[in-house]
């Protein structure tokens, strides 16, 4: 028996990274999970095929209300329930902080678009259905970047502050719903792998002295999930770089 038997779950943005090491953690202790993307449907399907739970992929863009909407619809529909929303997707594009310029109105409406408003709509659709739930768990994936003026951009490093804050919101408003949020460092995905220089760097610096896996990140999401006293919480897991930077 797994801890998070009978339990669903759904992962935005789990093709691969840290949704896709969340999703698997998750369906390791039992739980069923909603797997989704935006656009890597193939990539969705493979992850949603090989958990050892019963799971589904569901290609949708939050950033469109109503692909968002359609999420919680299918997983409703396959699964009759829903316990835990693990908001994972996110959306960036390198900008020097001090080129203001390059900040382009397009790059900055995009952050918020998939960061914010994907992110809030798809929140707040799930939340009626997370109240049913005997231990219901909202989990923002944010940011480092959302408590320190670091991040691939301050588009990007302004959309995880939004969404630190929306965690305090949410767990003052809508208990018992649980809603806490992990904000990791620099981590070793397929969109960090062209930054060699970033790992390093961070490697040489940090206590912990390399950067942080996929696996650490989802690790903490089920500590979260574990410690039913725990909401409103923004938890770091940057190997210790707040201390040095």
């Amino acid at each position: 028996m797994g801890e998070l038997d009978g339990r669903v779950a759904i992962v935005t943005g789990s093709s691969s990274g840290i949704g896709e090491a969340t999703a698997r953690r998750l369906a390791a202790l039992g739980c069923r999970v909603v797997v989704n993307s935006a656009t890597s449907v193939e990539a969705g399907e493979a992850v949603a095929e090989s958990l050892p739970t019963e799971a589904v992929y569901v290609q949708a863009d939050i950033s469109d209300q109503a692909q968002g909407q359609a999420i919680v619809g299918r997983t409703l529909e396959r699964f009759g329930r829903l316990d835990i929303l693990v908001n994972n997707a996110g959306w960036t594009r390198l900008v020097d902080h001090a080129d203001l310029d390059a900040l382009t109105d397009e790059i900055f409406r995009r952050t918020f678009e998939v960061n914010v408003f994907g992110t809030w709509w798809l929140t707040r659709a799930a939340m009626p259905f997370l109240r049913q739930s005997p231990d219901p768990n909202v989990v923002m994936i944010t940011s480092v970047a959302g408590v320190r003026p670091v991040g691939s951009s301050i588009a990007y490093a302004m959309s995880k502050a939004a969404l630190n804050h929306l965690v305090a919101l949410l767990a003052k408003s809508c208990g018992p719903v649980r809603v806490n949020a992990v904000a990791p460092g620099l981590v070793e995905t397929r969109l960090t792998a062209d930054m060699p220089e970033q790992h390093a760097a961070t490697a040489a610096a940090v206590p912990l002295h390399r950067s942080a896996r996929p696996d650490d990140i989802a690790e903490a999401v089920i500590g979260v999930l574990r410690n039913s006293y725990v909401t409103g919480q923004v938890i770091v897991v940057d190997g210790g770089s707040s201390l040095v930077w």
